[in-house]
């Protein structure tokens, strides 16, 4: 099969680049399968697996689909054209630009789906093989964040603060810097990394005691969480959007509440951190990804629909509770 998968940034993404680095494993496991791949990615990407088109943001998209391609992978929260070709969508956010998505839209947890009056989902996965090894015996001494800091929906204030309530417990925080008016704290207990490398990422995971994740959205899936998790950390986090549906009591805590996250983590011993590496490895992988994506293509290729009507959100004006 000749697939064609859009990219909206640069890959390969030499940071953090959640959605690139799903799309890249993506595209990696399909050409394993003997399928051939092209990326429509902007001026600068480049792959050594597959070819690539620089996309024209003046064009229609249409126009820069090649006659050859027998399918095409949007990742594009925001797609309003409609594709000639047989295609479906993977929505990655809350989408915010538009309120009704393409028939084909396709969601990234269960609950992700549901908010959209859908149940077509593929959680997302990651080539584990591609990551620097977890080290189960390493001194773990802090406690860490990971993610776009400076967004307000992420609660970094609410992770400092959950860790200020200890007496003396750490954080090292991952994607943001201290002076911004979502992270700013003076605490020496809070140390900032700034956005940082896989191999930087995977050194302070591995030391790490857990993910403190207390986003106040509904988050999509979480590709922090099951990253995490690879490096042995349980994760705690609150109750929003797949933090439950990925969470179980194996591996992390939920709760809107700070003082009950303040004696989870206080008690992050008591979670196996081989048992949190082996959840994500066994449900959270490219292979497995790509095999469900797959599914999706034939049923498009025989002209049905993933959706019955097209997806929209049925829950605008929820409220996210953070008890302090």
């Amino acid at each position: 099969m000749n697939i064609l998968i859009t990219v909206q940034n640069k890959i390969p993404s030499l940071l953090y680049g959640g959605t690139e680095r799903v799309v890249w494993y993506l595209g990696q496991e399909l050409n394993k399968l003997g399928h051939k791949i092209t990326f429509l990615a902007p001026l600068g990407s480049n792959c050594d697996f597959a070819d690539i088109i620089t996309y024209n943001p003046n064009l229609p998209i249409n126009s820069q689909i090649p006659p050859y391609i027998d399918l095409v992978h949007f990742f594009d929260d925001n797609l309003t054209e409609e594709i000639e070709k047989p295609h479906i969508v993977t929505i990655e956010g809350n989408p915010f630009l538009i309120d009704i998505l393409n028939i084909n839209s396709v969601f990234v947890s269960k609950n992700h789906a549901s908010r959209y009056n859908s149940s077509s989902f593929v959680y997302n996965g990651l080539n584990w093989d591609a990551y620097e090894k977890p080290d189960f015996n390493s001194k773990r001494s802090y406690f860490h964040f990971l993610g776009k800091a400076a967004w307000n929906v992420k609660n970094v204030k609410g992770a400092i603060n959950v860790i200020l309530a200890t007496d003396n417990e750490k954080l090292r925080i991952l994607g943001g810097h201290r002076f911004h008016p979502n992270t700013f704290t003076l605490s020496a207990r809070i140390k900032f990394e700034g956005m940082v490398n896989d191999f930087e990422k995977s050194k302070l995971m591995n030391k790490s005691k857990g993910l403190l994740f207390p986003v106040l959205w509904d988050e999509p899936f979480g590709l922090a969480i099951t990253e995490s998790m690879f490096f042995g950390c349980p994760v705690f986090g609150t109750t929003y959007g797949s933090l439950k549906e990925l969470i179980n009591e194996e591996v992390g805590y939920t709760s809107n509440s700070l003082y009950e996250l303040k004696d989870a983590i206080l008690n992050s011993e008591s979670y196996n951190k081989k048992r949190c590496n082996e959840y994500v490895v066994e449900f959270f992988n490219s292979k497995k990804m790509t095999l469900e994506y797959l599914k999706l293509y034939e049923k498009v290729l025989k002209g049905e629909t993933l959706n019955k009507d097209k997806p929209h959100s049925i829950d605008k004006n929820k409220t996210f509770e953070w008890r302090e």
